[in-house]
């Protein structure tokens, strides 16, 4: 099943429509760039639209473009499995405890460096606006981003009363359904390519509500639906999903958010911190 799956692209070129052959020509060219690309990015420098990008793993009867870009870090990883998991961050098998620590602690401190870079606070100040105008705010994510989007309520239920998270993705769909225009939806997925928080996103944008996206790529299925995007700057190997560094990359982001929220409502947000602090006074040795 695995083989190499650039020669499997190879071989199935006289099957590709003139559309696929413009991604298969990419990725034949520009496997690494094209492994840490949203299915968006990619069709866009193809010069073709999703569904082509789609259509092309169909031929290579694939479920998806998430097991295209599995068969492609394989492909491109002489250890195969064992060393792909650690893609991102130099690791190697051979490697002593304190190379492997020094390297996962450089791969994280340049996840935040990055993610800092990319800081547009234009659009972070209008994050800022909409949350605070909100009626009621919800955090939205699916498997390692439903724990992000835990931890984001967690933080801000000490600071702001009408924050809320569903971790059912069939309450999140109802809820999201049922938002109105003084409502917000905030939604973390790393890759914008989940179909639940797709689906999500547009119920709350249907529904009328403002869409708030916390993500990895400019441009992706999720960031159709977006009103305000806000970048994390982690590049996730397909074996990394929902890896630590992707996880700080978003924490970053939760807590500025927390942070600068805290600071332009400071009067309000106080009296509620004050509130929600002495409500777990007696539960704390």
């Amino acid at each position: 099943m695995q083989g190499d799956f650039i020669t499997r692209i190879k071989s199935a070129y006289n099957q590709f429509t003139k559309t696929e052959r413009k991604v298969a020509d990419f990725v034949l060219d520009n496997p690494r760039r094209a492994l840490f690309m949203s299915i968006t990015d990619l069709a866009e420098s193809c010069g073709v639209g999703d569904t082509s990008v789609f259509r092309f793993c169909k031929t290579l009867e694939l479920n998806g473009y998430q097991e295209f870009k599995m068969l492609l870090s394989l492909s491109l990883n002489e250890g195969g499995d064992e060393l792909d998991q650690f893609a991102g961050k130099n690791v190697t098998l051979n490697d002593t405890f304190e190379q492997v620590a020094q390297k996962v602690l450089n791969a994280n401190v340049q996840t935040l460096n990055e993610t800092y870079t990319l800081l547009d606070e234009e659009k972070f100040s209008k994050a800022m606006d909409l949350l605070n105008a909100a009626q009621s705010i919800y955090f939205f994510g699916v498997g390692g981003s439903m724990l992000t989007a835990m931890k984001a309520m967690n933080k801000f239920l000490r600071i702001e009363p009408k924050v809320r998270c569903l971790p059912d993705t069939h309450m999140q769909a109802m809820a999201a359904s049922v938002m109105g225009p003084e409502d917000v939806a905030v939604l973390f997925s790393y890759s914008g390519a989940t179909k639940d928080t797709i689906h999500v996103a547009e119920l709350a944008k249907q529904a009328g509500a403002t869409v708030i996206c916390v993500t990895r790529f400019v441009k992706s299925p999720l960031t159709s639906f977006s009103d305000v995007t806000l970048l994390s700057g982690a590049n996730e190997g397909p074996f990394q999903s929902g890896s630590t560094s992707a996880e700080i990359s978003q924490m970053f982001l939760i807590d500025l958010m927390y942070t600068e929220y805290y600071r332009r409502y400071f009067k309000r947000c106080s009296r509620y911190n004050e509130k929600s602090t002495a409500s777990v006074v007696e539960k704390l040795v």
